[in-house]
């Protein structure tokens, strides 16, 4: 028996999971996700670290592997560290086992991966350093619309006129939506705009790695914004990819998941 944690630190957030892996037989004993905001992201890891063990009634003794992935290479009581694709593939298989891509939209960043049935990184491509196709995006848009950030799914799906943003450059678009709230346009408007420039981008980033057919999971921060998936699925079916975007209620923790299992397997 292996008992197993993992760590997923984030520009946004801290994922934290515990898992204990006999065999074949996986069981998920506790999980936190933690924002950052102005905190210490290393101070949080291991605060949440801490509280899992006290929920799970486990001493750090007791934990055989801390598995850290995204910027958690530098926590100092972790056993290994993973690349974050190759913890999000396998993370991804665990919460859908016919997931053969991912889609990690995260606070910086949208990263699509194709992968094998075990979970293992065949390809993988990142969108481009502007900030556009992130979750930081739309927190700033949300902002600018004087919204919640919980809000932003179900009000884009409420939309009936988008109002598409006419760059792909983060610091230009929130002009423009600055200039479409002074001519009155609706935030779901705005919103599903924004969700059509995002997802555009985000479907070239899956048929860039030959995600052509089958099952996509969404990870990452953005993943359980329905608004966004919605508007992905459709941008898909206009590129004629024979492909489905998916999430799962624990797609944030993806990352800390596959960590967690590969340390394990480690």
């Amino acid at each position: 028996m292996t008992i197993t944690a993992g760590i997923d630190i984030g520009t946004g957030a801290v994922k934290t999971v515990l898992f204990r892996v006999e065999g074949d037989k996986t069981e998920w004993l506790a999980k936190r996700n933690d924002r950052i905001r102005q905190r210490d992201p290393f101070k949080l890891a291991e605060e949440a670290y801490n509280g899992l063990l006290e929920e799970a009634g486990i001493k750090a003794s007791d934990v055989d592997y801390v598995a850290t992935t995204g910027e958690g290479e530098s926590l100092a009581f972790h056993t290994g560290h993973f690349y974050s694709m190759t913890t999000h593939a396998r993370g991804a298989v665990y919460l859908n086992p016919e997931a053969r891509a991912v889609l990690d939209i995260g606070a910086l960043h949208g990263r699509a991966i194709r992968n094998d049935e075990r979970g293992k990184v065949e390809t993988y491509k990142m969108t481009s350093q502007c900030a556009s196709g992130s979750g930081q995006f739309l927190e700033n848009i949300a902002r600018y619309l004087g919204i919640a950030q919980d809000e932003i799914g179900s009000l884009s799906t409420q939309a009936d006129n988008a109002e598409v943003v006419s760059s792909i450059c983060a610091v230009l678009a929130g002009t423009d939506v600055i200039n479409m709230v002074s001519r009155g346009i609706s935030a779901p408007n705005i919103l599903k705009g924004i969700h059509i420039s995002m997802a555009g981008r985000l479907a070239k980033l899956l048929k860039s790695v030959g995600a052509r057919e089958g099952v996509v999971l969404c990870t990452g921060g953005l993943a359980l914004d329905e608004g966004l998936l919605k508007t992905l699925n459709e941008s898909i079916q206009e590129q004629k990819m024979a492909v489905v975007a998916y999430n799962h209620p624990d797609s944030p923790y993806a990352g800390a998941i596959g960590a967690a299992l590969w340390g394990a397997f480690r």
